[in-house]
């Protein structure tokens, strides 16, 4: 009541609103591609990319967090049904990481010169380089979703070197 032209933004980011913005993501030529993989934090990124999909389009979700709760979450937002949450890669929760995905995030960094944070994308992408290997995505044309979360490497860093583990480039 003391602010009353304010807007308040749940943790995570998710609402009605910010699911409406993740829908503008896609574009026309975003439709060549059959798989559409996206992070997942609240579920919010992933529901608008559902909603803004094409009907021959699936979209696969490697959340951040352990457990299977993120589904209801989705559910409450997403128009469709033409989704899977890939739940093997979360590397043991929010914001845990290890040596394996360290390599892998400054490998990938090196080969390709594309930066991944190791909270919800360098995740995903280690999830699909691994998918890949295993022939899921066979004759398929898929589209990653980097969401950022650059900023967070400093920090992360940090928090490895305490530990002693390598650090991210």
């Amino acid at each position: 009541s003391e602010f009353p032209n304010s807007f308040i933004v749940p943790e995570g980011g998710t609402n009605d609103l910010a699911v409406k913005g993740c829908e503008e993501i896609l574009t026309a030529e975003d439709e060549q591609f059959d798989i559409i993989c996206s992070p997942v934090g609240t579920g919010g990124t992933i529901s608008g990319l559902i909603n803004a999909s094409k009907k021959h389009q699936k979209i696969l979700g490697f959340p951040a967090l352990k457990g299977d709760f993120l589904q209801k979450e989705i559910d409450k937002f997403a128009k469709k049904n033409n989704y899977e949450l890939i739940l093997d890669y979360h590397f043991g929760g929010y914001a845990k990481v290890n040596v394996e995905l360290i390599e892998f995030i400054n490998k990938f960094n090196d080969e390709n010169n594309i930066p991944l944070d190791p909270i919800y994308t360098g995740k995903m992408v280690f999830g699909i380089s691994d998918l890949l290997k295993k022939g899921k995505f066979n004759n398929k044309k898929v589209l990653m979703i980097h969401t950022g979360g650059l900023q967070g490497i400093e920090g992360m860093n940090l928090q490895l070197a305490k530990k002693n583990l390598p650090l991210i480039k």
